[in-house]
């Protein structure tokens, strides 16, 4: 008696042995991880993963998100006593300390036209509505109505109304103002990426809410939510995207927030999941816990389905862990001796604990032939 007891005592500890089990998740998440790395989806925390698929909302940026971030200049128009190649000149002066996409296109421009580039002095950035500084002894502006107001600037009704004409059109302009006085604006267009109407319109078709909340001006910004199908918000700073973030996280929304640039960063720390754009700055990636490599919107449908698969597997794999010892241990323990005379082998019970490791590892392996698109 005192051998089947030991015997059994040890069937029961190695059957019993819960190492599959911590297996289980991780081997799920180091999987998906890696998969989701071949298809551009780079993923910081294993969170992320996990609460992907529970996403209701999508708040997304305009520039370099929904379009290409690759902005060009279409026009200078100058209005005052000032050339159109003086113009540029102010311009370029003041965006050369500016590592914004669209100051990179106006110095761009000035080079492509040999435009002599000087360095404005007293740079200041103002967030969310534009740029400031000094040339030959004259402060200049650069930026949207709202800075101009800012600086008690007027601008004419004739100027304001040419620029929606370009507004309407999904273009940005940027008003420049020299000692006080509105003297030009600058045309930049942006185009949307070829991707971006499908991936947001099966991102509505899955129950997800996509919400613009963009910095632009309302015409700008309207022009492109209405080809993207979406709702919008114009005229955001930094502060106000993560307020809009914080007021839908406290209705019960699983928020996710994308976007690319040091104006999205807010939000995209206060989601509950930031998504960047590979393509965007590095504060943007830093607060993301997911960076989309190519920039591409179609990569969040392919993260959605990621974190799909990751959690069923995840569940297939404890079902394994724990089948073999709910099965073996009541056997291991003798449960069917009294009626059948049936014991459990200790070497039995070291193979199905081992299976259970094969079996957990081996159905994880299996998210690297799953198909993302």
């Amino acid at each position: 008696s005192y051998v089947y007891a030991f015997v059994n005592a040890i069937a029961v500890l190695i059957i019993a042995c819960p190492c599959a089990l911590g297996l289980a998740t991780p081997m799920s998440v180091m999987v998906g991880v890696g998969k989701g790395a071949q298809n551009g989806v780079l993923i910081k925390n294993a969170q992320a993963l996990e609460l992907m698929n529970q996403i209701d909302t999508l708040i997304i940026d305009k520039t370099g998100t929904i379009t290409e971030g690759k902005p060009s200049v279409e026009k200078i128009v100058s209005v005052g006593g000032y050339s159109e190649s003086d113009i540029a000149g102010f311009v370029a002066a003041l965006n050369t300390h500016s590592e914004h996409p669209l100051a990179t296109a106006t110095i761009k421009y000035a080079k492509m036209r040999e435009i002599e580039i000087e360095q404005a002095s007293n740079f200041d950035s103002v967030t969310g509505k534009g740029v400031v500084g000094e040339l030959q002894q004259k402060k200049l502006a650069l930026g949207n109505k709202a800075l101009l107001d800012e600086k008690g600037i007027n601008s004419s009704g004739k100027i304001d109304r040419e620029i929606e004409q370009f507004q309407q059109q999904g273009k940005t302009v940027s008003y420049l103002s020299v000692a006080g006085k509105v003297e030009g604006f600058v045309v930049i267009s942006d185009p949307v990426k070829k991707t971006s109407k499908e991936a947001l319109t099966k991102l509505i078709e899955d129950g997800v809410e996509v919400i613009m909340l963009t910095g632009d001006n309302e015409r700008t910004a309207k022009a492109v939510a209405d080809e993207m199908g979406i709702a919008f918000k114009a005229g955001m700073l930094p502060q106000d995207k993560m307020l809009e973030v914080e007021k839908l996280q406290q209705q019960g929304r699983k928020v996710a927030a994308a976007g690319d640039g040091i104006n999205d960063a807010p939000a995209l720390a206060k989601a509950d999941i930031g998504i960047a754009m590979g393509t965007g700055t590095d504060v943007a990636i830093e607060s993301a816990e997911i960076t989309l490599v190519k920039g591409d919107l179609k990569a969040v449908l392919k993260a959605r389905k990621l974190s799909d698969k990751v959690m069923a597997n995840i569940k297939q794999n404890l079902f394994f862990a724990l089948i073999y010892n709910s099965i073996g241990v009541p056997i291991a323990a003798g449960v069917l001796y009294p009626f059948f005379g049936i014991l459990l082998s200790p070497m039995i019970a070291a193979l199905a604990m081992s299976f259970s490791s094969v079996s957990v590892i081996a159905n994880a392996l299996r998210l690297r032939a799953a198909r993302l698109s």
